[in-house]
């Protein structure tokens, strides 16, 4: 059952920017990870013979066909003898552009195999995922899940923020140039890796204080960093270079904002949300200002705290109370 859903070191650093010799040595882990083209199979489907043909890839994916048939299509036992064929035809060119965009995806292993590599060095105990699955699901379905012993990636959202369909009318009103931007295929294991951090920190955090959620949001980026040293700190937080490097060069009026409006402790969702989510920008900063800005403000806190911490784990940091960070840090960027 599905468990749910660098260059900057030169000018600025979203994260603590180490160097390399301050990134563990994780080349002995070894990391076995199966890649599973699922997509590969479900496309071919003999719907002439369908009920024998489903039973034939449940038998090659065992377990994961069921997800993909009840819970990513949405189909039932009694619907499938239309669904299943509909689909086909509907996400058939699709299907063949994922061909073509993913005839390799050896890199994309190898990115998500380090990531895990990071994962068992500081989380040794943490059941790793055995295989790496892709599929094609529907445009408006999952693009990452985790399950018991997998993580699987949906493709139809990573064919790249210039695929004809992200831009359509229909594609725009799904997922706006602000969210369809991140679909492409360097954000396959960021969000690999994010959704193992969640599967093992729960988001709690609604419904706490504006600065409560920033910090716990900052926790998360600082942990993405550890996992995922290498990877571009774009990736990780989500924004463009222009907004990374604005964000930087405005973090006392930023500050300042949170401040002189007294929003750190409100806790009404219909204000805090204006900072928590995605979004083209950030109205009441102005529209240079790149959605979600309370992130990047939690992160600068958490930086600031973890300065002072020695030798503290991340499994410490991501359970100390976002408070404390906050009232220990002392956070006030000149």
């Amino acid at each position: 059952m599905i468990r749910k859903l660098i260059y900057t070191c030169l000018l600025f650093s979203v994260f603590s920017c180490r160097s390399k010799k301050e990134i563990p040595d994780v080349s002995g882990i070894k990391i076995s990870l199966q890649v599973e083209r699922f997509e590969k199979d479900f496309f071919k489907v003999d719907t002439l013979h369908l009920n024998a043909s489903l039973q034939n890839l449940h038998q090659v994916h065992p377990g994961f066909t069921q997800d993909f048939l009840f819970n990513i299509l949405g189909t039932t036992a009694d619907s499938s003898v239309k669904d299943v064929p509909f689909f086909l035809r509907t996400y058939g060119s699709m299907n063949q552009a994922v061909n073509e965009k993913f005839k390799d995806f050896t890199k994309i292993e190898a990115q998500v195999k380090r990531g895990l590599q990071f994962v068992h060095y500081y989380y040794p105990d943490y059941p790793l995922p055995k295989k790496l699955i892709t599929f094609i699901g529907p445009i408006n379905s999952y693009g990452n899940i985790i399950t018991p012993n997998a993580l699987a990636v949906g493709l139809q959202l990573y064919l790249g923020r210039d695929y004809p369909l992200y831009l359509s009318e229909q594609g725009q009103q799904l997922y706006p140039v602000f969210i369809s931007k991140r679909f492409a295929p360097e954000y396959i294991a960021v969000n690999c890796i994010r959704n193992i951090v969640d599967d093992m920190y729960p988001d709690k955090s609604i419904g706490r204080s504006l600065v409560e959620q920033m910090v716990e949001a900052g926790k998360r980026l600082w942990l993405m960093d550890r996992l995922l040293p290498e990877m571009g700190d774009t990736l990780k937080i989500g924004y463009t270079q222009q907004q990374l490097s604005s964000c930087y060069e405005s973090e006392k009026n930023i500050w300042s904002f949170f401040i002189q409006n007294d929003l750190l402790y409100n806790t009404d969702p219909n204000l805090t949300r204006d900072y928590m989510t995605d979004g083209p920008n950030t109205a009441a900063l102005g529209e240079t200002s790149p959605g979600n800005i309370g992130q990047f403000v939690g992160m600068q806190i958490v930086n600031k705290w973890m300065e002072k911490q020695k030798n503290l784990s991340p499994d410490a940091l991501m359970k100390t109370p976002a408070k404390q960070i906050f009232d220990e840090a002392r956070y006030k960027p000149k």
